[in-house]
């Protein structure tokens, strides 16, 4: 027995406890599923049209750069657009997402890897699970599908959110990510990123890619 286990042992023998009291798990889930949500701020509510919008203001208020596109397969042409127009390598890098890889690569000029980063990728792009209109915040799963490191490493990073994946604040997420990936099996890592990386710890002066990209892209899909 571990010491966890020990502790938790001594605490339900002076509660008169069972080691697996199903009565007991039972109204701790229930009180749980009934209780009454938090107040939510207004900021961020609203149909669809308003959650984008807000979502867009926010995150350009935060130094990022927002493009809203019609259809995916316009992804590739916008992300190589982007590069270009800022004198960057023509090489990006991705990870396993079946939506990345349907997409019409080849029409560019780039040399696209797929994989994590080692920290050595200038430019890489990844797909959002969802994105906070509050507060102008991507949030991505970790998984071989859009690996964490391409979130942090590289310089540049392209994010692709959907229209229909903004929700209102960070408790609509939540409830979203639990009810995709179900109880007890959420992906090992949820980030949530708002903006580039930035610091003003030196003399309140800002500055850009302190601790991770410098720049951030947010590539907006109509529904």
């Amino acid at each position: 027995m571990s010491a966890r286990d020990e502790i938790l042992a001594t605490m339900r023998r002076s509660l008169g406890a069972a080691h697996d009291d199903a009565a007991r798990r039972a109204a701790v889930e229930s009180r749980i599923a009934a209780g009454a949500p938090g107040v939510r701020p207004l900021r961020g509510q609203g149909d669809a049209d308003a959650r984008a919008a807000t979502f867009a203001s926010e995150a350009q208020r935060v130094n990022a750069t927002f493009e809203r596109v019609a259809s995916l397969d316009l992804v590739p042409e916008v992300a190589a657009r982007f590069l270009r127009q800022r004198n960057l390598p023509a090489h990006i890098r991705m990870g396993e997402d079946a939506r990345l890889a349907a997409m019409p690569w080849t029409g560019t000029q780039l040399d696209v890897t797929r994989g994590p980063s080692a920290g050595d990728d200038l430019n890489a792009i990844s797909f959002a699970e969802a994105a906070v209109a509050e507060t102008g915040t991507l949030v991505f799963v970790s998984g071989a599908h859009n690996p964490t490191t391409l979130n942090f490493l590289p310089d540049n990073h392209i994010a692709i959110v959907r229209m229909c994946d903004v929700e209102a604040d960070y408790e609509a997420v939540w409830v979203r990510l639990r009810a995709r990936f179900g109880k007890g099996v959420l992906p090992r890592t949820v980030n949530f990123v708002t903006g580039p990386s930035r610091s003003a710890d030196i003399e309140q002066k800002l500055l850009l890619g302190a601790h991770g990209p410098r720049s951030l892209h947010i590539i907006m899909v109509d529904n």
